[in-house]
């Protein structure tokens, strides 16, 4: 099954753009016969071009995490088989370790060892011989709620820059329950029937784990955070995914304290009292802080996914500072220009990368140590 694409700056040097993972959706999404994405595809192959790497004998194309290694190994999360790692020199793809329950983001301490967000905690696991298979799978955190829905995901890990690390927690989805035995306290007024909800902490939080393991809640109002990030200069952003509450999709600047929108997490606010679902649209509008960038729904996106900032010097392009987020739900990549003014962050988005031979389902992003872009794909493309 094919898993990587790998695109390559053909006027310039050989740096790229890679994408893990097959991926089927519905025809229009890959309609390369519009006039504007045939132009954009003739346009964009005089400058880059793209390849396509296998995933493992065996394995769905279903990354939900990617992570460059300091010896320039790629460490790759599959929803159901676990951690690999692959060489980019010799196309070796190595089991790291056993399937792991859905992960969804790893950040890579060591050449030996990894921390990985997965469904039901944030995990260290550790390569203590270096044979490249993990031999210790530890618990760094599991401080937070679980109902049993299939929607409640882990995103991350972000590291804080302390020895800490962001997670997003999302919700639970109103098309199923939960389980007979939940972790954490349950929300007496949550109302599973309308839209995403949160019965237990911290879920639409984003919280962070510290260095002791200890989960410390930090923002609430979130939908799907599928893309919490820490930018160049340590500020946390996450993108959120359309749906209630969320009239279209948006890349925050997640700040302490802050509440951003989607009203069922305000249940585990401090200090809030009632349900959150009975306060008024101007209520909720007075409390929430605005996006840095809005995604135009259907027009530019519908899932966007994690940020990463280039950070490459040149060799992918004259985008240093710049973002670029993965989508879902079409074949794109969009670039994201930001700005601080009078203390808030502000933007913008434009398509960089559109069809020409990039499938759906981006949803990991990491660039690589001589410049190239990685897109770990999935399958699922919108169906989680």
């Amino acid at each position: 099954m094919t898993g990587c694409a790998v695109l390559r700056k053909a006027l310039v040097t050989a740096v790229g753009l890679g994408a893990l993972g097959a991926v089927a959706g519905p025809a229009w999404a890959a309609d390369e016969t519009s006039p504007e994405r045939s132009d954009h595809a003739g346009q964009i192959s005089r400058y880059y071009a793209i390849e396509s790497v296998p995933t493992p004998a065996g394995v769905t194309a279903e990354v939900g995490g990617m992570a460059f290694m300091p010896d320039g190994r790629l460490a790759v999360a599959f929803h159901r088989r676990g951690l690999y790692t692959y060489e980019p020199g010799s196309g070796k793809w190595t089991r790291f370790s056993q399937p792991l329950h859905v992960p969804m983001g790893i950040h890579a301490v060591s050449n030996r060892e990894l921390i990985v967000a997965q469904r039901p905690e944030l995990t260290r696991l550790i390569d203590t011989d270096g044979d490249g298979v993990a031999e210790v799978y530890e618990p760094v955190s599991d401080g937070f709620g679980q109902s049993g829905n299939y929607h409640e995901f882990n995103f991350g890990p972000a590291a804080d820059g302390s020895g800490g690390y962001y997670l997003g927690l999302s919700n639970a989805s109103s098309g199923a329950g939960i389980r007979y035995e939940v972790r954490g306290r349950l929300n007496p007024v949550a109302d599973r029937r309308k839209g995403h909800y949160s019965p237990v902490p911290y879920r639409g939080w984003v919280v962070r784990v510290n260095a002791e393991g200890d989960v410390e809640p930090i923002a609430s109002g979130f939908r799907q955070p599928n893309g919490i990030a820490v930018d160049p200069d340590g500020r946390l952003f996450t993108t959120d995914n359309q749906g209630d509450w969320v009239g279209t999709s948006k890349l925050y600047h997640v700040q302490r304290g802050r509440f951003y929108g989607h009203a069922p997490s305000l249940y585990w606010r401090a200090g809030f009292e009632g349900d959150p679902l009975k306060l008024s649209v101007t209520e909720l509008d007075r409390m929430r802080t605005r996006a840095a960038v809005q995604f135009p729904h259907g027009t530019m996106a519908s899932s966007p996914t994690k940020p990463v900032w280039d950070e490459t010097g040149g060799k992918f392009g004259p985008f240093g500072g710049q973002a670029f987020v993965g989508e879902m739900n079409q074949p794109r990549i969009m670039r994201v220009m930001l700005e601080e003014v009078a203390g808030q962050m502000q933007g913008a988005v434009v398509p960089f990368y559109d069809g020409a031979g990039l499938r759906l389902g981006n949803n990991r992003m990491a660039f690589g140590p001589d410049g190239s872009l990685w897109v770990g794909q999935t399958m699922r493309s919108r169906a989680w």
